[in-house]
This record gives C-alpha cells, sequence and structure tokens, in this order.
C-alpha cells in the first residue's frame, strides 16, 4: 500500500487526477516511474502538476501510515480491489481507497439514511423501525455514525439482524461521537466502518461534505428523516440527485422548523415514505430494468441457487420457504429481495413468490 498512499499525499492530486492516473498508467508505484511527456498526457496534469509528482518526497506520510494501518488491524480497500463497493465507482470522484474494519461485501442492495443530530423521538422512533424493517427484508443500512437519526438508524439496523455500514467524517481509528464506542464494535462486527481519511483525522468540518458524497454513493436511495433547511441531510440529498439516486423522505412536523427540509423535500418530488414497501417499490422495479438490458447473470451464490430449486410451477410463500430452507426468517427474506432484484422470482400478493 505505500505506493497507493504516496500518491494520495501528492499536493494537486485530487480523487478525480488519481483516477485518471491509475488509469493512464496502471498502478501508483508506475506514476513515479513516468516522464514529465508521459505525465502530461493525462488530461488535467499541467506543468506544475507533473512537478509535483516528480519532486514530492511522500515517504514520511506513507511509511507512517503503512505502520499504522497495520498497528490498527484496519483493512485497504483500493479502487481496484473487487469488494469496494460498487456503486461508489460510479460516482465522478470516488476515494482511490477506503480504510475499513470489518466486512464491505454483500451490501447491495443498500439504502441511505440521514437526518437531523438533534433528532425528535418520534424522528428517532421512526428511523429506527424503517432501517429495521429495511434490514429485515435484506436492504443495507448505510449512515453516517453521528448522533440522533444516524444512530437510530444503525441501531435499527442491528434490531434487525442486519447488514450496517457507517461512513465516518474522520480517520477510522478515532470514535465520533464518543457515546457511540459500543455500536462502533458493532457495526464493524455486522457490516462494515469505512473512511476515506487518514487514521488519527479529527471529525473536522470540512470532512462531513466529502462523507456524505460516500454515503449517497454507495446506495440506491437516500432516505431523509428530519432535516432542517440549509442542513448536512439536504446536501446529502442534492449529492444523491446528482448521482442519479432516489431521494425519500419522511414527512414531519409542518409547524417544526427541524422538519422544514424534509417536507421542502417531498414538495418538490422526493417520494414520501410511510413504510418500507415506499422504498421496495422503488428499487425492485429500477433494478428488474436494469436486469433486462443486462448480459446473463453469472451462476448464483450456492444459499440463492438452492432456494431457487424450492420452485415449481406453483408460487410457494413465504412460510412455505421458510420451513423448506430451515432458514431465519430473515435469512430467507434477504435471499428472496436479492432474487427479485435480480429479475429471477417475482412477489405475488400474500407473500407468495413465483420464479420467473
Amino acid at each position: 500500500m505505500y505506493h497507493w498512499f504516496a500518491l494520495r499525499s501528492v499536493p494537486l492530486v485530487g480523487n478525480v487526477l488519481y483516477r485518471r492516473l491509475l488509469d493512464r498508467f496502471g498502478s501508483p508505484e508506475a506514476v513515479f516511474r513516468a516522464s514529465d511527456a508521459e505525465l502530461a498526457s493525462v488530461r488535467g496534469v499541467s506543468s506544475a502538476v507533473a512537478a509535483s509528482i516528480r519532486g514530492h518526497d511522500p515517504r514520511a506520510f506513507a511509511e507512517s501510515e503503512c505502520e499504522r494501518v497495520r498497528r490498527a488491524g484496519v483493512r485497504i480497500v483500493t479502487i481496484r480491489d473487487p469488494d469496494y463497493p460498487p456503486l461508489l465507482l460510479q460516482i465522478t470522484d470516488p476515494p482511490p481507497y477506503l480504510y475499513v474494519k470489518g466486512d464491505p461485501t454483500g451490501l447491495e442492495p443498500a439504502v441511505a439514511v440521514v437526518g437531523s443530530r438533534r433528532a425528535t423521538v418520534y424522528g428517532r422512533t421512526v428511523t429506527a423501525r424503517l432501517a429495521e424493517d429495511l434490514a429485515r427484508r435484506g436492504v443495507a443500512v448505510v449512515s453516517g455514525m453521528a448522533r440522533g437519526i444516524d444512530t437510530a438508524a444503525h441501531q435499527g439496523a442491528l434490531a434487525g439482524e442486519g447488514r450496517t455500514v457507517g461512513v465516518l467524517g474522520c480517520g477510522i481509528d478515532v470514535v465520533y461521537p464518543p457515546e457511540n464506542r459500543a455500536l462502533f464494535a458493532r457495526v464493524a462486527d455486522r457490516g462494515a466502518l469505512v473512511s476515506e481519511f487518514p487514521l488519527g483525522m479529527g471529525p473536522l468540518a470540512e470532512n462531513f461534505p466529502r462523507r456524505n458524497r460516500i454515503i449517497s454513493g454507495m446506495c440506491r436511495g437516500v432516505l431523509v428523516v428530519e432535516a432542517a433547511e440549509r442542513s448536512g441531510s439536504l446536501i446529502t440529498a442534492q449529492m444523491a440527485l446528482d448521482q442519479g439516486r432516489d431521494v425519500f423522505a419522511i414527512p414531519g412536523n409542518i409547524t417544526s422548523s427541524g422538519s422544514s427540509g424534509t417536507n421542502r423535500l417531498i414538495r418538490e418530488g422526493a417520494k414520501l415514505v410511510a413504510g418500507v414497501e415506499d422504498i421496495l417499490e422503488e428499487l425492485v422495479p429500477r433494478a428488474a430494468a436494469a436486469v433486462a438490458v443486462a448480459p446473463p447473470l453469472p451462476p448464483l451464490p450456492a444459499g440463492e441457487a438452492a432456494l431457487m430449486a424450492m420452485f415449481g410451477a406453483d408460487p410457494l410463500h413465504i412460510d412455505e420457504i421458510i420451513a423448506k430452507s430451515a432458514l431465519t426468517v430473515g435469512e430467507v427474506s434477504a435471499m428472496l429481495l436479492r432474487l427479485e432484484l435480480k429479475g429471477v422470482v417475482t412477489q405475488l400478493p400474500g407473500k407468495f413468490f413465483h420464479a420467473n
């Protein structure tokens, strides 16, 4: 990882240019071996940038970061790693690598849940319930590990025995807020903590807009709960729209300034959410449309293939599938949702499922 850290430390090389350099030269190490003329062939590399790359001494940061990563037991997932979140690759400036604690795989589909740090009891309760329902249906819940709505979202996903991801606005070895230390450990155990910031970096104000684009970028949609005007959550919603993601919102008290932002989102076209089905009905048709124009699917994982083998000509009720599979309700619900998203099963009224 030395050269990945080294290139990231070069002044004037941001995420977009980092990716162009990777695409041109194949690896960070090769970038440092490139001549001025070769560097100049990359769009965005001026003479000043080339001089910065050629003249920069990255040893202090790169060597220190390698040692700190080793001591902290943190995993680095690069943009070339198959475990890198696939939807995040679609944004304009994905981080060249992520610091990860936990398992970043198996997070498709995912929905981001964001909102106020000063959430009301209503906001926290509704958030936890929806996150739990999403988790039980096999949808990963992504949020920012902050106080209020973020904390309720992660707790709800854990209560639903599902997967959850915390995206941090600080180094992955920094627990912020400090009262969430136990929650940090549970999220890493049942999903993942991720950050693009170097180890030891504190929760600086300028970090959070950058964090928010990762939250929305990892997901198919963003659910906003209790956001005031000009809040960070509305910035995340705008980022989601810019990235082509769905935006959902929970309606709030029309007399509360803490819900003015979410209510405005609904007026401007965000989907009003009263229950988990309002989210799922948007995710599944979009996935099915993608399947219709996609190349043939690869073989299904063993568990999903075993579930498909149960189907015949007649639809099966979810209770029958659970009984035949000897799996938990949560496991079967998650598999069925993934199969529905892949377009190989269809849910019928009454919790019946039919193989396509």
